[in-house]
């Protein structure tokens, strides 16, 4: 297999059609692929199916846009700078997300699944509880488990008899394996070799569970390097398509070693999404109102980006104020 194909954000956006089935690298606030959240807003996304181990900022921009037909996850909010998930339970609320329940524990056990090669996965996760309750299976409510979209399981679950060591009952999760899974890096080499200067959560599960895989990387650096130290690094050249090298692409989420999460941005981004009024205000400043991501870096400023980089030694920025006990 050659290396990845090397495009723009805009060529990299283009290549995600209306309906597809997405997941996310990060976790909540960190290393989530934000300028291409922005982009698919821009280039009008429509109905794409969401499959995350938890949502997070990059969840709502997409939810308040409109872009949303279907979301499997256990949560979504933006941790200490809000709670809640505004854009996507409005969403829930009049109709136009379908959202599906997991526990995380589910959820990460779907993207395992997928990641192996398995149709399911036996698990106790979760047993006992309302997640399984037959009401609450949405997907099958829109009629959708029919077997007409080969990325939706005939079932949510099922719960066989254990025949191997007669344990009782025991639950089957269905993979997941997503259209594309859209992950940031740190740094990525010149023949694809991808790294991140963190925890790496589920992204190398999310990788391995997707039929295609884009990477949006801080900075593209020789290959010879990026292999000296391997067990620094998430994925080989063979499992990416694609690369687009975009410094800041995380922002306002953060990037572990490259800059912290912006606190005063995201929190008046979800202040902003509570409302729909609210949050087009905020799109039209911050999303249509900037036309590239070099615009919207522009627009952040220099003093601003500088006072969120990261300390190379410690991590994280250690200019930027912080709360205080």
């Amino acid at each position: 297999m050659g290396k990845p194909q090397k495009v723009t954000l805009k060529e990299a956006a283009a290549l995600i059609n209306d309906g597809d089935f997405l997941t996310f690298s990060g976790f909540t606030i960190w290393r989530r692929p934000m300028a291409f959240c922005y982009e698919m807003v821009r280039q009008g996304k429509k109905n794409l199916h969401l499959f995350e181990v938890n949502g997070g900022t990059h969840t709502e921009v997409l939810a308040g846009a409109g872009c949303i037909g279907i979301w499997e996850s256990c949560w979504v909010g933006h941790e200490l700078y809000g709670k809640l998930g505004e854009a996507l339970a409005a969403g829930q609320i009049d109709g136009s997300i379908i959202v599906e329940d997991y526990s995380h524990g589910q959820a990460v056990a779907r993207l395992l699944a997928g990641a192996y090669g398995l149709p399911f996965i036996p698990t106790a996760l979760s047993m006992g509880t309302d997640i399984l309750n037959p009401k609450y299976d949405n997907l099958k409510k829109a009629g959708l488990r029919d077997g007409s979209n080969p990325k939706i399981p005939l079932k949510k679950y099922d719960i066989v008899h254990d025949t191997l060591y007669d344990k009782g009952e025991i639950l089957l999760i269905p993979a997941a394996n997503p259209d594309w899974a859209v992950i940031y890096a740190s740094q990525i080499g010149t023949e694809g070799t991808v790294r991140v200067f963190s925890q790496r959560y589920v992204d190398v599960e999310a990788i391995k569970a997707a039929d295609k895989v884009i990477v949006i990387a801080e900075e593209v650096v020789p290959e010879e390097y990026i292999r000296q130290e391997p067990d620094r690094n998430i994925a080989p050249g063979y499992a990416v398509d694609y690369v687009v090298e975009l410094p800041w692409a995380a922002h306002p989420t953060g990037s572990q070693f490259n800059y912290d999460v912006d606190a005063d941005f995201m929190r008046a981004f979800y202040q902003a999404s509570k409302s729909k009024d609210g949050y087009k205000k905020w799109a039209d400043e911050w999303v249509y109102g900037v036309d590239s991501h070099e615009a919207y870096l522009e627009k952040l400023g220099v003093n601003h980006l500088q006072n969120l980089r990261a300390n190379t030694v410690m991590g994280y920025s250690t200019t930027m104020k912080r709360g205080t006990r």
